[in-house]
């Protein structure tokens, strides 16, 4: 891996573990697509927080080791997971019924766009090719809570914290918190507040990545992932 992709890890790496913080005991939470998928990795073995995978899964566990691979054990991303203690394999169709009646208590997931009232755009890009929706638009809808993990600009360095969407929405429901590799704002009552700063980041930084309005916590904080 080059040191642009080590930074780029390192920087997924930061959004999970300030998001597992984040997470209570006693709450099931589904994981989306992209960063959140990393956030099992950084929840202690006894947090008591049931994922959610929409594929049919209810506790999943931390990535396994290399040799302990089974692809028939995967993520609603693909991606290789253990089962956690008591955890519950179902159909997709369960998996949604689940979500669908308000039994998500928050959704973690990645993000094209948000705008500065927490509205998300994460199913489609103007121009290009329409993979599927997946469980976005059901997960905006139903969730209790959601929250955005997503990197502070896109490759072309434009902001993804946008005063306006200018992608298609993924539903009326907003975010309650973003987080990225630089900052953690939290959105109430349509206005977004940043609430926290990566060691290696500063407020003029924020200022010029972010294509949103906010105003700055009277208690703003280093951004913690320890």
């Amino acid at each position: 891996m080059n040191l642009a992709g080590k930074k780029q890890e390192t920087n997924r790496i930061r959004i999970a573990k300030r998001i597992a913080m984040e997470l209570r005991e006693g709450t099931v939470v589904n994981l989306g697509v992209g960063i959140p998928t990393l956030i099992q990795n950084y929840l202690s073995p006894d947090s008591k927080v049931y994922l959610q995978s929409e594929n049919g899964l209810l506790g999943m566990g931390p990535t396994p080791p290399k040799e302990e691979i089974d692809m028939d054990l995967i993520s609603a991303s693909k991606h290789p997971i253990t089962l956690g203690e008591g955890a519950s394999i179902f159909s997709s169709s369960d998996s949604f019924v689940m979500i669908r009646g308000g039994h998500v208590d928050t959704a973690v997931m990645g993000a094209l766009q948000v705008s500065e009232t927490g509205e998300i755009a994460n199913w489609a890009v103007p121009g290009q090719d329409i993979l599927g929706v997946g469980g976005a638009m059901d997960l905006v809808a139903s969730a209790k809570k959601i929250i955005i993990a997503i990197s502070h600009v896109a490759k072309d360095q434009s902001p993804k914290i946008v005063k306006k969407l200018t992608y298609p929405t993924s539903g009326i429901r907003t975010a309650e918190m973003i987080v990225t590799e630089k900052a953690v704002f939290r959105i109430e009552n349509g206005k977004m507040r940043l609430d926290e700063i990566a060691e290696d980041s500063s407020l003029d930084e924020i200022r010029k990545l972010t294509g949103a309005e906010f105003f700055v916590s009277e208690n703003l904080k280093t951004m913690c992932v320890e």
